[in-house]
Formats: structure tokens, sequence, C-alpha cells
């Protein structure tokens, strides 16, 4: 599947474009400036120069799903995080309505259906997720939304929990390598299509966690 990447210089898209190409998919990187490029020609990966903020839809020719995982990030504002992890996913969510790209892979959070429930400086963060999530679920697409817990930079197990929703305690995490591995093998994997789910480490591969969920 040729696999639109957004957000494909974040941490965890870099590493899902790896992968992607190791499960035989052909990933294109959408980037907001020329100077991201040459990561991603080392790779061979192809690329496309858009920006969440503009129109962007020259990105979706020839695509056949779309991979969601830009994110505002941690050092900006509020109206920076609803209009990238919000409205830019939902302008995401309608190009491909209008292309017909009927695969669509949206990278979430857990506690993004409660955003009070979380941390207080992640708060908006959770609530423009939450946005995102509600509105993919309206559509017709193959979605999948994708819902990691808190974040490491460990090496992956390859090993994850994955429920509809998981009541854990603050100390329960997940490495992402392991979240974007999970990403790339999410593409193929019908037994997720129009289904939501939190992941995180745990005891079950990650092929084997996904098809018996």
């Amino acid at each position: 599947m040729k696999v639109l990447v957004i957000g494909a210089n974040g941490k965890i898209a870099k590493r899902a474009i790896e992968f992607l190409k190791e499960e035989g998919h052909e990933p294109v990187a959408m980037l907001r400036n020329t100077d991201q490029i040459p990561h991603f020609e080392k790779l061979g990966v192809k690329t496309v120069i858009a920006d969440l903020e503009k129109d962007f839809s020259h990105a979706y020719y020839g695509v056949d799903a779309v991979m969601f995982a830009a994110g505002s990030g941690p050092h900006t504002g509020l109206d920076k995080t609803i209009v990238i992890d919000q409205e830019g996913a939902i302008s995401a969510i309608d190009l491909a309505n209008r292309f017909g790209v009927k695969r669509f892979i949206l990278l979430s959070s857990m506690s993004a259906d409660e955003p009070k429930a979380g941390p207080k400086a992640l708060q908006p963060y959770l609530y423009a997720k939450g946005r995102a999530d509600a509105y993919l679920r309206t559509t017709n697409l193959n979605y999948t939304i994708v819902r990691p817990g808190p974040l490491t930079n460990e090496i992956r197990t390859d090993n994850v929990l994955i429920e509809s929703k998981i009541q854990t305690s603050n100390s329960k995490s997940i490495p992402r390598e392991d979240v974007a591995r999970l990403l790339a093998i999410t593409v193929a994997e019908e037994n997720t299509y129009r289904r939501t789910f939190d992941v995180l480490s745990g005891e079950t591969e990650i092929s084997d966690a996904l098809h018996t969920f």
C-alpha cells in the first residue's frame, strides 16, 4: 500500500516509516520543510512538502492509506494544539473522504475521551485529540484510532497490551518504537477497521495482539 504519513518528521512517525517499508508498504513522508528531506532520501522514501495549516490536498494524489501522526509538540501554545491536533486531523480526514482514500490510521492518546482525567497541562491536547477521534468515527472510512499511554525512548519489546479501554496506573508506559511498529502493522490489519484501542507495554506480540483484539 502507498501510505501517506502526516507528521513524518516526528519521533514515532520516523520509525513507523521504516517499519512500513519492512512490511512491504510504500510510505510517503509529508514534511513541512525541505531541510527535513535528506533523512528520508537516505531511506529511499518519497517525500512531499505540505503544511497542515494550509492546503495540503496535493499530498493525497495516488495514496491508498493515510497515517496521521502529527502533533503540535509540548512547547507550543493552545492555538497550535487546536490547529494541528484537532483541525489538522479533521482536515486530513476530510481529504481522505474527498480523494477516496478509505484506510486511515490516527495516532491519538489514552484519555482522549476524558481529558479532565489527564494531567492539567495535557488537558487541551487530550481535548483536541478527542475531538479529532470523535470526528473520524462519524465517517465511512476504514479507520483505526491508536491510543498509546505514556511514551518512553526505551528499546522496543514487541510486546503490548491492547484493549478498548485500559484501566491502569500512571506507572504503565510504552516505548515509542513499539508504537511505531504497531502503527505500521495496523495498516493492513483488517481486524482493526473502525476500531479504537488503548495500548501499553504488555506480554503479547504486536501482531498477535492485533489479530486477537
